[in-house]
């Protein structure tokens, strides 16, 4: 009986059967155990600009940071949030009363979630989503409420038609990710101004994890929502440093929104967290203040990697989506005749070596997701270029 309760209720909360252990974890022990390429899991493979990680460094030293920072995150920080919004959107926040600084944005979307959230309100997400957003959701107790994103002319695509048809009487939020993980779709200019008049037509709160804005690439411009008119006051914005600054283990994100949302999501977030990373906020504050030619070389840094790795999935015989945003590409597995992401996934390390993750397990539509694969080209050029030659041996 060692282990067991008297009680026949499973231990996991109901709200959490669906969610065992992520598809993440299972790749990556899968890459250890094969000796694979891990293009499966969105983590750099080098770290970010050197005087970013001294700054944290020296915070440490200097005793910044050690003990319990602000719990809205340290006013540095917050300050440095605002200038930046300022200077790359023109929206202007207050520092003390509409800045909250989280573990990430992965703390932030819980914390909004769990503040805006309550049992029967349903919340529009876009699928493919980013698994944590399911996990938020029931959590809170709402209701998910899938839109899908769909392939065509080489980028999967917002039917608006088909978001405006979702939205029902017990609607309380749009949860937006743009630019879009897992398929590297930016929400367009006219695209974000119609969800912003069906936000305030249908007075909807929306939540934007908008983590890639530094990250877009071609003609591809990040536009806040909450940049739209009537959207300042009911959208809250999130973004992190883990995916602009090659720092991800940092796990600091931060929350923009007017006072009255600021104030239910710390509502929340102090009794998760309360507060992290200390002398980390110091560092990032330095960091939202680099030139922009720092921001531009990222950029095209990882442009250059994305044609890598897109070119090498290309002659391996996939169909590719060339991102228009983020570090992922995501490929159609039907040209080499497969139709199930979940099983190649599984395969692949030990066909060719190389570690992705299927798309489906981010869809409840599991059919849609079911020919999509991601792979993550936020590594060194080496190893892309290697991960290219080995995935051609596929179409031999």
């Amino acid at each position: 009986m060692t282990g067991m309760t008297s009680s026949s209720r499973p231990l996991l909360n109901r709200r959490l059967a669906e969610f065992g252990t992520t598809i993440f974890a299972e790749m990556s022990a899968l890459a250890l155990s094969t000796g694979s390429i891990n293009l499966g899991q969105g983590f750099p493979d080098t770290d970010g600009p050197e005087e970013v990680r001294e700054a944290a460094v020296r915070a440490l030293r200097d005793g910044r940071g050690n003990q319990y920072p602000p719990g809205p995150g340290v006013p540095e920080l917050r300050a440095a949030v605002v200038a930046h919004q300022e200077r790359r959107y023109g929206l202007a926040y207050d520092p003390d009363t509409e800045v909250l600084v989280t573990a990430g944005a992965t703390e932030a979307i819980a914390a909004a979630l769990l503040a805006l959230v309550e049992p029967g309100d349903e919340v529009i997400a876009l699928e493919p989503y980013y698994d944590s957003y399911a996990a938020c959701i029931a959590m809170a107790g709402g209701t998910r409420v899938p839109v899908t994103l769909r392939p065509h002319d080489g980028a999967f695509r917002l039917d608006l038609d088909e978001l405006r048809a979702a939205v029902t009487d017990r609607t309380r939020l749009l949860l937006l990710n743009t630019p879009h993980n897992p398929t590297g779709t930016v929400l367009t200019r006219a695209e974000l101004a119609a969800i912003a008049e069906l936000a305030v037509e249908r007075d909807l709160l929306v939540v934007t994890d908008e983590v890639y804005e530094h990250l877009v690439f071609d003609d591809a411009e990040h536009i806040p929502l909450a940049s739209f008119p009537g959207m300042r006051e009911r959208t809250v914005t999130i973004s992190s440093a883990g995916k602009t600054y090659s720092f991800t283990g940092w796990k600091v994100g931060w929350v923009t929104a007017s006072p009255a949302l600021v104030t239910a999501v710390r509502s929340a977030k102090q009794y998760l967290t309360y507060v992290s990373a200390g002398p980390f906020q110091y560092a990032v504050a330095e960091a939202l203040s680099l030139p922009d030619s720092y921001f531009a070389e990222f950029r095209a840094d990882m442009l250059a990697k994305r044609n890598i790795l897109a070119g090498g999935l290309e002659e391996a015989g996939f169909t590719v989506y060339r991102p228009a945003g983020t570090y992922f590409i995501t490929a159609d597995i039907r040209p080499l005749g497969e139709t199930d992401g979940i099983a190649f996934c599984r395969t692949l390390p030990e066909r060719a070596g190389v570690v992705a993750i299927p798309t489906a397990v981010f869809y409840d539509h599991r059919d849609q997701g079911a020919p999509f694969v991601r792979f993550a080209f936020c590594k060194q050029a080496p190893v892309l270029q290697e991960a290219a030659a080995r995935l051609k041996t596929l179409s031999v």
